[in-house]
């Protein structure tokens, strides 16, 4: 199921205070492709005035890459995709989630292993990265900060 990129927020919510932009997704493993969550997340950021090739926009494209391969990569079945903006439009969240119990875990820098390096890119990139187990697997949340569209 893909819900199209909006703001959802409904007017008595609005009247509170504004709601984030969001999109969100959810995958079988067999239909899953890093391009489509690079792509939405790249649709979020132009709807603010970011261009794709900002530096903003590359960075969340990898993070989203990076999360979305290891959902892949390392559990079953379907995993989904939650791109949030903050109110104020100034930090990224990034979720994915998938159907694996195991929780990720920055490896040890190692320049001669092939692959286990994108969990710690995705920590360097973000101004948090946080785990939370589920019922049924569990939730990776990255914050990027945004600096002002055209910075």
């Amino acid at each position: 199921m893909v819900i199209p990129l909006r703001n959802q927020a409904t007017d008595a919510q609005h009247l509170r205070a504004p709601d984030p932009l969001r999109y969100s997704a959810t995958w079988d493993a067999d239909t899953l492709r890093g391009v489509d969550a690079r792509r939405a997340v790249s649709a979020l950021l132009s709807r603010l005035g970011y261009v794709p090739d900002e530096r903003v926009g590359q960075d969340a494209q990898l993070v989203v890459s990076e999360l979305i391969t290891n959902a892949l990569r390392h559990a079953p079945g379907p995993c989904g995709l939650l791109l949030e903006l903050s109110p104020g439009a100034d930090v990224l969240h990034i979720t994915v989630w998938d159907t694996s119990a195991a929780l990720p875990e920055i490896q040890p820098r190692d320049g001669r292993r092939i692959g286990g390096h994108g969990l710690r890119l995705v920590a360097e990139l973000s101004a948090d990265v946080r785990v939370a187990p589920l019922r049924d697997g569990k939730r990776v949340t990255a914050d990027l900060r945004l600096p002002p569209p055209g910075v």
